[in-house]
């Protein structure tokens, strides 16, 4: 019977500790999954198999009380290698103002010959005598027109994107101004 009662003390002295410990120190897991949702959970199992390379390990201690906490999660990784909400970094938004600025200019370029098209279309059909040819080269004109036009909203797409959608979305993810620029 007193070796019952040792082994129960002793069981219970190890929960105790395990518990304990348990308590003291939490790992936090936090991933992104393809929708860019951030997740956080404190059982690696419950992070899908195919994020678990990915998934930050986050530390908190329980001393500090709630509202602290919250902004002094940090991930286990270095400041200079800083990345805004969703794990993206400064070649994330460098690239992507870069692509939208590439863009831009293609069809800024495209309007150009495009418009030399149209005013060269125009001479020809003011200069023209015949029916039939002015009937081809207004058709040819009107076309040119048509993607004059689609040119233009496509600028007017990519400086909205560069202008106010690219620093909105990084201002929402907290990405830093400079990046964007």
């Amino acid at each position: 019977m007193k070796r019952i009662q040792t082994f129960v003390s002793l069981a219970f002295l190890v929960f105790s500790i395990f518990l304990l410990l348990q308590v003291s120190f939490a790992q936090v897991y936090r991933w992104v999954d393809e929708k860019g949702v951030t997740h956080f959970t404190d059982d690696m199992t419950q992070v899908p198999q195919k994020f678990q390379p990915k998934a930050e390990t986050i530390e908190v201690s329980p001393d500090k009380d709630d509202k602290k906490i919250e902004g002094e999660l940090t991930p286990n990784k270095k400041e200079d290698s800083r990345k805004e909400g969703l794990g993206r970094g400064e070649d994330y938004w460098r690239g992507l103002v870069e692509e939208w600025r590439n863009k831009l200019k293609v069809q800024q370029d495209k309007l150009g010959v495009l418009r030399a098209k149209y005013n060269g279309l125009t001479e020809r059909y003011n200069d023209s005598r015949s029916t039939a040819e002015r009937a081809n080269l207004r058709k040819e004109r009107d076309q040119v027109k048509t993607e004059i036009d689609q040119c233009n909203s496509q600028i007017e797409e990519a400086r909205g994107m560069i202008e106010k959608k690219i620093p909105e979305e990084a201002e929402l993810y907290r990405a830093k101004p400079e990046w964007i620029k």
